[in-house]
């Protein structure tokens, strides 16, 4: 007799991951924070589509980008449209403005929205092909005082989360006026060491070789060290606007430094660009980056309205999240009998209405079971109801942690664990 074929187990898909309850806690503290920090700034959150037209994001990404050539999950509909999982944000909220008009409401354009992406890239630690992102957006304020304002928000955020040991880069990659200079000078340059470069970073060469700097190999990167720096290329307009961005930062009294090489790996950013780096990330080490965008509203056929703001990595910046190491505050109510249960279940909802966070389970245990159950579980305090306790109207009230035990009625049962 042949044995039976082994079953086979559906697991997550290679570059997924599941955020079980316990690791959600600490995601949900991280939200929490972000969205009412993000509020005190006269951010508002937004919510589009989790797929778009794909031409979206190639017109607003860039035809050459990476994204666009390499990552992006894109699929044919059963009307024949193609689709794509947005890659990233930005491309989705400029046209939610134009399609809904919002720069012709008296509310200011500034977003923020926490949510998932997708990419098709190779998997590592920090890096999946469904991730989540911490997205922030200003529409036109042109002002560099907002470019310094969004980057301190940053730092600000990442205090918060208690992050320690964050380097603040920052550096301008120029205009349309400028730029086109600067890229004949770095290609020249960049052509003389072309046999020297990775496949990726020649082809980069043809197509926009601002992007080799984004480059990981090691031999690539000594080489964009000798490469000519963008800085020094910058016409009068974004110098002035770089100068007063780096002037507000000093205001804030803000530790940076100039990068000259940080670009960032989409078309559309001129001018300010700014990331924020840890040494605790290895090579990854990038934990949020952003910039200026003041052609993308109008390249998308919109109104000439100016942009600017970032995006965070959820999963990267919780690496340097530390846990929280406050116990757990709730309740477990022990029962034993019919009756108790019922009491068990009018005290659960008295407990609720009152803000308290409570368990109980349904399933019959022995006393010691479920109060086993109550230390597993890291509960700091147990109730239990019996037949004794539903007659006299008192409840035993366990400190989980001492070990001290008394009787006490529902009024003084709530004062009890509300002072914990």
């Amino acid at each position: 007799m042949s044995p039976s074929p082994k079953k086979r187990q559906i697991a997550a898909i290679k570059g997924t991951h599941d955020i079980l309850p316990r690791q959600a806690r600490k995601w949900q503290r991280v939200e929490e924070i972000a969205n009412s920090l993000f509020e005190l700034y006269g951010y508002r959150e937004i919510r589009t589509p989790i797929f778009e037209a794909t031409e979206l994001f190639q017109k607003g990404t860039g035809e050459t980008s990476d994204i666009v050539m390499k990552e992006m999950y894109t699929f044919v509909d059963k009307g024949g449209r193609s689709l794509t999982l947005r890659p990233e944000y930005t491309p989705s909220i400029a046209r939610a403005i134009i399609e809904h008009q919002l720069h012709l409401q008296p509310d200011p354009l500034r977003f923020y929205f926490i949510g998932p992406m997708f990419r098709y890239d190779k998997p590592q630690k920090g890096r999946y092909r469904q991730f989540h992102q911490m997205d922030v957006e200003v529409f036109n304020e042109k002002d560099p005082a907002v470019d310094a304002e969004i980057v301190e928000m940053a730092a600000r955020l990442l205090e918060r989360v208690k992050v320690k040991g964050a380097e603040v880069l920052v550096n301008s990659v120029g205009c349309r006026a400028c730029r086109p200079d600067y890229h004949l000078a770095l290609r020249q340059n960049a052509e003389k060491h072309r046999k020297e470069f990775c496949a990726d970073c020649q082809r980069k060469i043809d197509t926009n070789p601002l992007r080799i700097f984004d480059c990981k190999v090691a031999a690539c990167r000594e080489i964009a060290l000798g490469l000519p720096k963008i800085i020094d290329y910058l016409c009068e307009e974004c110098q002035v606007h770089f100068d007063q961005f780096r002037s507000y930062l000093d205001l804030y009294e803000l530790s940076y430094k100039v990068e000259p090489f940080l670009v960032r790996g989409l078309d559309y950013y001129t001018k300010t660009t700014f990331e924020f780096v840890s040494t605790e990330l290895g090579a990854q080490d990038a934990i949020l980056g952003g910039g200026r965008y003041d052609d993308m509203m109008k390249d998308f056929g919109g109104p000439d309205i100016c942009g600017i703001g970032f995006a965070l990595g959820m999963e990267r910046l919780l690496q340097l999240v530390p846990d929280e190491d406050s116990p757990e505050k709730f309740v477990y109510i022990a029962w034993m009998g019919d009756a108790a249960k019922k009491e068990a279940v009018l005290i659960a909802r008295f407990l609720r209405l009152q803000g308290v966070e409570c368990f109980i389970e349904y399933k019959s245990r022995g006393l010691g079971n479920q109060m086993g159950r109550a230390n597993k579980f890291g509960a700091p305090w147990g109730v239990i109801i019996g037949e004794d306790e539903v007659k006299k109207q008192s409840y035993q009230l366990k400190n989980m942690v001492t070990g001290e035990q008394k009787e006490v009625t529902r009024e003084k049962l709530l004062t009890a664990v509300r002072n914990d």
